[in-house]
């Protein structure tokens, strides 16, 4: 019988690869790791696709969801709501699927209030400098709105003592690895093991 999912948070500032490290693990991922798709009130980037990297939807259609009560989470973010559908967590969780929520440091302050024993993992970029030159190769910002996203990073990046784990994103390749390995070390641990191996482990203690 499989373990219930984990449920992983991972937060990071703008720019420091959260999103191209969970794209990278998810692209060959088995059917039992997923990603949560967030509702948003931004307006869609370029290759963005309504469903499959966000819910988009008005500010209206957001507010109507907080008073249902729906969101496991929410937040404001630079002036637009991010939001994860309750019932989707728990179902996905309960089929065994490990489930990451890419949120910032305001919902995962709601989701682990709610589910103390989500794994928080912080992506730190490996210095501001690195952090200033991913943000303005995207060309897509203007350099005020860089220079506002430099300086939340560091709002940001003070929440990281709140996190279970943290990767410093220098080496692509490095921080990916680790990301792995924090997911293995959740699924073997005694409570996921002994709900996995239940009857094997009655036979093998059995006189």
């Amino acid at each position: 019988m499989a373990a219930r999912g984990n449920l992983f948070i991972v937060s990071a500032p703008s720019g420091a690869g959260k999103s191209s490290l969970l794209s990278a693990l998810l692209k060959d991922a088995p059917a039992d790791m997923q990603v949560s798709v967030s509702h948003t009130t931004r307006s869609p980037r370029p290759g963005e696709v309504d469903g499959q990297h966000y819910h988009f939807v008005s500010i209206e259609q957001f507010k109507a969801l907080i008073a249902d009560e729906a969101f496991f989470e929410w937040a404001e973010v630079f002036g637009n709501f991010y939001g994860t559908s309750r019932r989707v967590i728990e179902d996905t969780l309960a089929r065994g699927i490990d489930v990451f929520l890419d949120i910032d440091w305001q919902g995962a302050q709601q989701v682990k209030a709610l589910m103390p024993e989500a794994i928080g993992v912080f992506i730190l970029p490996p210095s501001k400098a690195e952090l200033e030159r991913r943000l303005t190769g995207r060309g897509q910002d203007s350099s005020e709105v860089i220079a506002a996203r430099m300086a939340q990073a560091v709002s940001e990046m003070s929440h990281y003592d709140e996190y279970d784990f943290i990767i410093v994103n220098d080496e692509f390749e490095q921080a990916l690895a680790d990301l792995r390995v924090i997911i293995g070390s959740q699924r073997l641990t005694r409570a996921s093991q002994c709900h996995t191996h239940n009857d094997m482990l009655d036979d093998l203690l059995a006189d």
